[in-house]
């Protein structure tokens, strides 16, 4: 069974989660708190973790910047409903994807599988063993990156989106063809998500000769990974 750490002070709904998630073929342990909820995720029991944003001790934003000092497990945020700041910050800190509270339990075993599905099964995007645009070099089978020569740090979701990017460099690939390629769903409206992803990636790699981002924004249409 997928071992799942849920990171919740509300015990409630974490009881009720846990129960939903065994149904589903998932083992779920329960944390109340973020400090308990990093020293947990760090054990490397855990295929995946959900982190309320909102708890005791040490919140959901700074339980993640913790885990992601020293671990690129796959994690997905509890936000809020309409509070677009932490689910921002989450996502630039390397949240995989979040789901805003309340939420059904269907809805986050659906969120779970589609990041554990890039995950667990490292299954390339497309078929190329390798792909090379500037000083960016891409292996899908190996889900490893290099940039001018150096190891590219990515979370999951990065990793899937540089992969449909470099994999049509030179073309535009829409918003919502990202959304489905690297978030597992459909672009909803208001979503930002790509937008924050596509924003860290810029941030790790280094500008072009010229001072722009090797990813450009094509406004109306999507994002284009631009040819040397």
């Amino acid at each position: 069974m997928t071992r799942v750490l849920l990171v919740d002070d509300d015990l409630e709904l974490s009881a009720m989660l846990k129960e939903y998630l065994a149904q589903e073929g998932f083992e779920a342990t329960t944390v109340a708190d973020g400090e308990a909820g990093v020293a947990e995720a760090l054990s490397g029991n855990y295929a995946i973790a959900v982190l309320d944003v909102m708890m005791p001790r040490l919140n959901g934003v700074d339980a993640l910047r913790r885990i992601r000092q020293e671990s690129r497990m796959p994690v997905l945020m509890l936000t809020a409903r309409g509070d677009d700041v932490d689910r921002i910050v989450g996502l630039e800190l390397g949240a995989d994807d979040y789901v805003p509270k309340p939420c059904s339990p269907r809805e986050l075993v659906a969120r779970l599988r589609a990041i554990l599905r890039r995950t667990a099964t490292p299954e390339p995007t497309t078929d190329a063993d390798e792909f090379t645009v500037g000083p960016l070099r891409l292996w899908p089978a190996r889900r490893e990156a290099q940039w001018a020569g150096e190891a590219l740090t990515l979370t999951s979701t990065e990793f899937t989106l540089l992969e449909v990017l470099v994999a049509a460099a030179g073309h535009v690939v829409s918003k919502n063809t990202l959304s489905e390629k690297a978030l597992g769903r459909p672009l909803a409206r208001f979503d930002r998500s790509i937008d924050v992803h596509v924003s860290s990636l810029r941030h790790k790699l280094a500008p072009r000769d010229d001072g722009r981002s090797w990813i450009q924004t094509v406004r109306g249409q999507g994002y284009q990974f631009v040819r040397e």
